[in-house]
């Protein structure tokens, strides 16, 4: 269930399109800057002989919209400012963006243009990268930087334990459900591991020898699970297992439903590069989402908004044509004194971000 072709944002540039509650995605890359910054610093270096005449680099998950521009763009004006500051000529830039074949790339292409040539010694040339980061892109060290946000909690697939074994990733019984969570937490964990190693040994086949990846990504500020869940996707787990309850969905389709999604801890993230051993961690931080941003924006209607953006196509693909009943159920609940902005509250989510040298 929910095949990599689908899991994708939202498409177009509507109010349930993933462009429209892009806040948090955008904050989270804002809080790039300053590793994306000195890995450039570490690129260029200061010297002539160690500065780089032409540069790659790649946005894996640009997803759509303004910022699938973002980091590239503080990329190309972090190599600017460098080259200006100890007056070297820009190298020549070729900026790739990378997303599934079925994301919106006709939103990226509409994207305002914030990559131009400067000079005549500095071409920057845009393209896209259909596949997934799960498998080979690039070619042998051809990659000087590799950036990614808020796209690495995404699993290849859903956990082979859970779905061979028919075990339920989410049960409408809170009892249940906390019987459950340490196979099911541990599930999530085995299938986030295989996969970010085999991330981590791809990348290290596409990058040049000392070259960077800057990564950023939703996990948990801690291994300590504070409360009866640990899922990134709680909130739109919930309102399904109303819609079960409720008889809009069938029971048995609810208990067939994973959504290919986990967000590790930071301890968790350091083992698996360690253990992997392509790369050394040069920096590595922990933010609250939340933090710094206007909690005025963090309306009913806004959260509504968020959730259909992210999930939309993955519920539909399983359960058929029921986002306006999900939407209502959403609306509904957090309307609720003590309901599910509570619940969000409880969680321990963070956002994972770290800079890393290929060794």
């Amino acid at each position: 269930m929910a095949s990599n072709h689908m899991v994708h944002m939202n498409h177009g540039d509507g109010e349930t399109s993933y462009i429209c509650p892009n806040q948090l995605q955008n904050a989270q890359q804002n809080r790039m800057k300053p590793l994306i910054e000195a890995a450039i610093g570490d690129l260029c270096g200061s010297s002539g002989t160690s500065f780089p005449g032409k540069m790659a680099i790649t946005d894996l998950g640009c997803s759509s919209g303004p910022n699938a521009l973002t980091l590239v763009s503080t990329a190309v004006e972090a190599i600017m400012s460098h080259c200006l500051q100890f007056q070297h000529p820009p190298p020549e830039v070729s900026v790739l963006l990378n997303d599934l074949p079925h994301n919106d790339f006709s939103m990226v292409v509409k994207s305002p243009v914030t990559l131009r040539q400067s000079n005549n010694k500095s071409v920057f040339m845009t393209g896209v990268t259909p596949g997934t980061f799960y498998e080979r892109l690039y070619t042998s060290d051809s990659m000087h930087l590799i950036l990614s946000s808020n796209s690495l909690h995404w699993l290849s697939k859903a956990p082979e334990d859970l779905t061979r074994n028919h075990i339920p990733a989410y049960d409408m019984d809170q009892h249940a459900r906390h019987e459950r969570l340490p196979i099911v937490r541990k599930a999530y964990a085995r299938q986030f591991r295989k996969d970010f190693t085999l991330f981590l040994k791809l990348r290290a086949k596409e990058l040049v020898p000392g070259g960077r990846m800057v990564l950023s990504l939703v996990g948990r500020c801690s291994d300590v699970i504070a409360s009866n869940f640990f899922h990134i996707w709680e909130t739109a787990a919930q309102i399904l297992s109303v819609m079960a309850s409720e008889g809009v969905i069938a029971m048995e389709k609810f208990d067939s439903f994973y959504i290919p999604m986990y967000g590790p801890s930071a301890e968790e993230l350091k083992e698996i590069i360690e253990e992997e051993g392509s790369f050394s961690i040069r920096d590595m931080r922990v933010y609250d989402p939340t933090a710094d941003m206007d909690r005025a924006l963090f309306t009913p209607s806004w959260l509504v908004k968020q959730k259909r953006a992210i999930f939309e196509p993955i519920i539909v693909e399983h359960f058929g044509a029921i986002m306006d009943e999900f939407v209502r159920v959403m609306e509904r609940r957090l309307s609720l004194e003590g309901g599910m902005q509570d619940d969000h509250a409880r969680t321990s989510r963070a956002v994972l971000a770290v800079s890393l040298a290929k060794a």
